[in-house]
């Protein structure tokens, strides 16, 4: 068994030294193939509190803080717009980034509003008398009355009436009188005279049948009768019997309920939606249950100062007369535009005031900064006019995260810029102010050539540049010669 032991031992031992060596190559070489962040080039420090303050050397704050390491970012991407953002996958996961495709799609609208039921203005009448008189009688003397077309309302003595009445017997009576003259004017005339004395009875409210009774019987009647002019419930009620009245007197005011107004304010953001036509629908707390069914008649042409709104006219049938005027009243207009756009939801846009953003995903983990020009909006979706295509994927949360590091972003690469700039500005700078001198540029020809050498080539063309006297003298006796 001691023998098996020997046996066994070595090769357990190099056994586990082999596999040894194998993982620590292994460790090695993943290490060698994932750089570290500190191989990385730090390229300034900035001040944790302050990104705009920096420092290319390692220091601390006022507060004690130490400055943060800007790395050399990777520059592989060159046609990322300024501010572009890049975010591991697990980060993403931590801060909760969710994203929604733009999509080309028709965005409608549903305006809700608080409405007040009104009277319909067109079928309301306020009667007063046409001339001055005391009320005989009131016929109709309670509010709240149905009453019918040409119901006798209220019996009304006035001295003009009672003279406008005898005018018209003695015009009949001259009529008669007449009627068999041979000359035609005169019998012209007198009707002329019978028909413009019935034409005053007419315009001071006489009803038909007073006039017809009055052709007949020929007698003046003391008080004569007033009919309502239109069908409906009597409101108002200002007169009583023997009370004097003149025209300025509103004895009766009468609406037909059959058709209702209401009146809703709809803010200034919701009226590009609207238009006249659109079918409401209404619902009411005293009529809880029923949906009334009506349209948007007319949007009125100003604003209310107070509450910057819009008033809208809204009509509905009311046969049953369940509408009352005056109740509060919730309302839905369909509003019947559609738009066929691009739509995002709004929670994705970043609205600063000055302009609109989103953030659109360029590449998994790369987010990139747009502008948007936006149109209508409605129900949480928003379209957009210019900025996105349909397709693109924009981000719907933690935007605003991503907007803190995109504006950081994009202030380091300004930065880097102008350090960038001056630094080249300043190698321009020192070309230009060391101008080379003659040694040095024989030097940068013929790095082999020795001093003495340059000294001999120098003393040659000074002497070549100088000229030999004692020649130029003996040419001057020859050419004298």
């Amino acid at each position: 068994m001691n023998k098996a032991v020997l046996i066994i031992a070595p090769i357990m031992l190099a056994a586990g030294l082999a596999g040894g060596y194998w993982l620590a190559d292994s460790k090695q070489a993943n290490m060698q193939a994932t750089p570290s962040a500190e191989t990385k080039k730090i390229r300034f420090y900035r001040n944790p509190m302050n990104p705009s303050v920096t420092s290319p050397t390692p220091t601390k704050d006022a507060m004690g803080m130490d400055y943060i390491a800007v790395y050399a970012e990777d520059d592989s991407d060159t046609e990322a717009p300024a501010g572009s953002v890049t975010i591991d996958s697990v980060t993403i996961q931590n801060i909760g980034v969710r994203t929604v495709k733009a999509i080309q799609t028709t965005l409608s609208h549903t305006v809700r509003a608080v409405g007040r039921v009104a009277y319909d203005e067109e079928r309301m009448v306020h009667l007063h008398p046409k001339t001055e008189g005391w009320i005989e009688k009131l016929n109709i003397d309670k509010t709240g009355q149905h009453v019918k077309k040409n119901t006798d309302l209220l019996s009304i003595y006035s001295p003009q009436l009672v003279a406008s009445q005898q005018e018209y017997i003695l015009a009949l009576n001259n009529l008669k009188a007449l009627e068999k003259s041979p000359i035609k004017d005169i019998r012209q005339g007198a009707e002329e005279l019978v028909k413009s004395s019935r034409e005053r009875l007419k315009l001071l409210d006489v009803p038909a049948h007073q006039l017809r009774e009055l052709q007949r019987t020929r007698k003046v009647k003391k008080s004569l009768h007033i009919h309502a002019p239109a069908a409906g419930i009597v409101m108002k009620i200002g007169a009583r019997e023997g009370q004097y009245v003149t025209p300025a007197t509103e004895i009766y005011m009468i609406a037909d309920l059959r058709k209702i107004w209401v009146i809703a304010n709809i803010y200034e953001y919701e009226l590009p939606w609207v238009k006249e036509g659109d079918p409401v629908e209404m619902q009411l707390a005293g009529i809880p249950g029923k949906t009334f069914k009506g349209h948007l008649a007319y949007i009125y042409p100003y604003a209310e100062a107070k509450t910057r709104t819009i008033k809208v006219r809204l009509v509905f049938d009311n046969a049953e007369l369940l509408l009352k005027p005056e109740m509060f009243a919730e309302v839905t207009i369909h509003a019947g535009k559609q738009v066929n756009a691009i739509v995002i939801p709004s929670e994705a846009v970043i609205r600063s005031g000055s302009r609109n953003q989103v953030f659109v995903v360029r590449a998994p983990g790369k987010f990139e900064p747009r502008l948007v020009t936006l149109g209508l909006a409605s129900n949480g979706k928003v379209a957009v006019l210019k900025g996105i295509k349909a397709g693109e994927e924009v981000v719907t949360s933690s935007q605003f995260l991503i907007d803190s590091e995109s504006k950081l972003r994009e202030a380091t690469a300004k930065m880097l810029q102008v350090i960038n700039d001056k630094s080249q500005q300043s190698d321009k700078s020192i070309k230009i102010d060391q101008q080379p001198s003659d040694q040095t540029t024989i030097k940068q020809m013929n790095p082999t050539m020795d001093m003495s050498e340059h000294s001999s080539m120098k003393q040659m063309n000074h002497q070549q540049a100088m000229p030999n006297h004692s020649t130029m003298k003996h040419e001057m006796e020859i050419k004298n010669d």
